[in-house]
């Protein structure tokens, strides 16, 4: 309906409602006194009242309400124009009715403007609700976990929406005071205990998971009792998400396996990233890689002077270059994509040397386990050599902090990447003391949702219908989610003071077979559908990962969550030595060597606390 077309009906309604309002109240008040009901004072009033409620309809712009969307604002600008222009009528009669005025006839006709032109609005909301924007819709039923401000926005914001295939018909909750009460006319039905038979009894399609604030641990718990169901579960996001304001609580999102690590993120020092990063050039490599970019966009939010994104692939630098300008903007913060190889001296001491960084971290490296088994020469070329040759440009140029993004595969390792990552740390704390730039390590598990993790993995396996394939049903992994790595090594650079080795507590392993099992879950399959099979431990895997050998961890945290690990005397020779013959070695030759090294550091640290 046009706006023209729509405007003239709600007048000659309102005319209509208005014009005979206050003949039936003078009916109603004066029943034995019909020569009231004709007199001029009331055909004066109704003249008045026309006038002025059009009048004051249009300063509170009543015609201008979209009434699908009536709720207490637009019964509150129907309530202010009718009194204003009773009052106004009321002025009238007593002007021209000798000074007297039928008091009782105006309040029944206050009252009878009210509850007419209110329910008309209201009637023609609730006639559009049922009978005109349901024709074709056939909403999915809906069961809120959470009774909270949060669950109470989901269930009026799906009422609201005539297009929703949402319909809310019953909450859950752990509170106990609101069992068996009711909210927006929907029952309290159970506690989160209570999901499968509330499912059962209202019939339920889909659950919603109105907690912003929910743990990951109490997620996991809520998620199991869901998954006796066949209702598709989603969730509102993350509070932290909220009052950043990417996202609104009506955005729900589905469950991913991040989700449900039952772990809690650590949390950063703000003001000391921010006197940290802000209005200082700083510089990623591999800032087109998974951790990389993430790093960039956590960076951005300190407003650094410029940032370098640094990287060999043409195409993942041009991503993250596009999304940045697109997400943050240009006007405080100048962003330059620079292709580079870390390999290649030359070029990084250009990079470093034409933009002098006060920070630079460095996420290149191949980090593959099996590939490097069988490309120890590229491990050595670009984790070993490329972190050589940034750290030694961040020396010359006097770069104030260099953090190194590593691994847990770096303690105790048994395959070429750890082993190229450990020697990459020893590098750093090699450069740690002869040098003004503080040189760090950070070390952390696996990462979900990174190039080559699993998660993408089984995706792609559930999506063509299986199996999942596993390694070994006992094999563990310490996991964290891509932003909580990027935050730590981030907020690693505020420690730093020279040659540690940060490490995140990352609570108890995960094992892989878990992991499976939840992705299968999620993605709305059982495991009879979804089969997961086992084909044995990989070239250089380890049954299970640590984050820090027996004895290199120091006591006591030095941030909430990060522990700093020990250091020990490193053999500048030997690596000196790897680098300039390591091209000579066949790979399993080349494996020995770099094992040689590793092991020879092990024995020290080992030998150093026994005798402590």
């Amino acid at each position: 309906m046009s706006y023209s077309k729509r405007l003239s009906l709600l007048v000659i309604l309102d005319t209509l409602i208005v014009s005979t309002a206050i003949f039936v109240a003078a009916w109603i008040v004066y029943p034995a006194y019909s020569d009231v009901i004709t007199s001029t004072a009331i055909i004066i009033s109704a003249i008045a009242l026309v006038i002025f409620h059009h009048l004051f309809a249009a300063v509170f712009k009543l015609y201008n309400k979209v009434w699908s969307y009536a709720s207490v604002g637009e019964l509150k600008a129907i309530t202010k124009a009718v009194t204003l222009s009773v009052l106004v009528a009321g002025v009238v009669q007593f002007l021209l009715n000798d000074f007297n005025i039928l008091r009782r006839a105006l309040v029944v006709t206050w009252l009878l403007h009210i509850i007419l032109i209110g329910g008309s609005r209201f009637i023609w909301r609730m006639y559009r609700d049922r009978y005109i924007n349901n024709n074709n819709i056939s909403p999915k039923r809906t069961l809120v976990v959470g009774a909270g401000s949060a669950g109470a926005m989901i269930v009026r914001q799906l009422q609201n929406e005539h297009n929703s295939d949402l319909l809310p018909v019953a909450f859950v909750d752990d509170d106990m005071r609101k069992q068996k009460m009711e909210m927006f006319n929907l029952p309290v039905a159970g506690t989160v205990k209570d999901i499968p038979r509330v499912v059962e009894k209202f019939q339920v399609e889909h659950i919603v998971i109105a907690i912003p604030s929910l743990r990951n641990s109490d997620l996991k718990k809520i998620v199991d009792a869901c998954s006796g169901t066949a209702a598709r579960v989603q969730m509102i996001p993350k509070i932290e998400d909220l009052m950043t304001g990417r996202v609104t609580v009506s955005s729900l999102k589905n469950i991913e396996v991040e989700d449900l690590l039952g772990r809690e993120p650590v949390k950063l020092d703000i003001d000391a990233i921010s006197e940290y990063v802000t209005g200082n050039t700083v510089m990623v490599t591999g800032a087109g890689g998974s951790i990389g970019s993430e790093i960039c966009r956590q960076l951005m939010r300190f407003t650094p002077k410029k940032i370098l994104l640094v990287g060999h692939g043409e195409f993942s630098i041009y991503n993250i270059d596009m999304e940045l300008r697109k997400t943050f903007g240009e006007e405080q913060t100048e962003i330059v994509p620079i292709i580079g190889d870390v390999k290649d001296r030359k070029r990084i001491f250009e990079i470093v040397g034409e933009h002098s960084p006060a920070i630079i971290y460095h996420a290149a490296a191949h980090k593959h386990v099996p590939l490097m088994e069988y490309n120890p020469h590229e491990a050595v070329k670009n984790n070993i050599i490329g972190t050589k040759n940034v750290a030694e440009a961040a020396d010359r140029f006097n770069v104030n902090t260099f953090v190194l993004v590593s691994t847990d595969k770096a303690v105790n390792p048994t395959n070429v990447m750890g082993a190229s990552k450990r020697i990459a740390e020893m590098v750093v704390q090699n450069m740690a003391k002869k040098s003004k730039t503080k040189f760090v390590a950070v070390r952390f598990g696996n990462v979900l949702g990174s190039r080559g993790s699993v998660i993408p993995l089984f995706q792609k396996q559930i999506e063509n219908g299986g199996p999942i394939t596993v390694t070994h049903p006992d094999i563990t992994r310490y996991f964290m989610t891509i932003p909580e790595a990027s935050r730590l090594v981030v907020q690693a650079g505020t420690l730093a003071k020279g040659g540690e080795i940060f490490v995140l507590d990352m609570g108890e392993p995960v094992k892989i077979v878990d992991l499976a099992k939840n992705l299968i879950k999620l993605s709305g399959y059982s495991e009879d559908e979804i089969k997961i099979e086992y084909s044995g431990l990989r070239p250089g895997e380890k049954m299970f990962e640590e984050l820090l050998g027996e004895d290199e961890v120091l006591p006591g945290e030095v941030y909430e969550k990060i522990y700093v690990g020990r250091t020990v005397e490193v053999h500048p020779s030997l690596i000196e030595n790897l680098i300039e013959s390591f091209r000579e070695y066949n790979r399993v030759e080349l494996k020995e060597k770099l094992m040689q090294i590793v092991y020879l550091e092990r024995e020290q640290i080992t030998n150093e606390a026994t005798s402590m």
